[in-house]
């Protein structure tokens, strides 16, 4: 509609420029073009070591995760096929196929890479 970009801390559509400021009337969040900009460039996803994960990556689960329902991801299970999700689903931001499971969403923090 105006060409503005959304909100970057709560999404809203409603941003408006204030000089060389961009502020959001939903939660009075002010920022500039160029941090945006770095801030995007900047997210990088990374395990639980702190090294960077790229698509197609292959991972081991840190730590038992109970899933719903009785089944269970045990500690040691490598996960294949990684893909990043560029915007993240309830916390999880990466998606892979294991074994037993199929594709499922995991957080970043709970894998490590091979």
């Amino acid at each position: 509609m105006s060409g503005l970009p959304n909100c970057p801390q709560c999404g809203s559509d409603l941003t408006y420029e204030d000089g060389a400021l961009l502020v959001c009337p939903m939660c009075a969040h002010e920022w500039t073009e160029t941090e945006q900009e770095a801030t995007l460039e900047k997210e990088v996803v990374r395990d639980s070591n702190g090294l960077e994960l790229v698509e197609g990556d292959n991972v081991t689960v840190i730590r038992d995760i109970k899933l719903k329902g009785s089944n269970r991801i045990k500690q040691g299970m490598r996960a294949t096929k990684l893909r990043i999700l560029p915007e993240p689903i309830d916390g999880h931001d990466i998606e892979c196929t294991m074994d037993g499971f199929g594709r499922i969403y995991l957080k970043s923090e709970l894998v490590k890479k091979n």
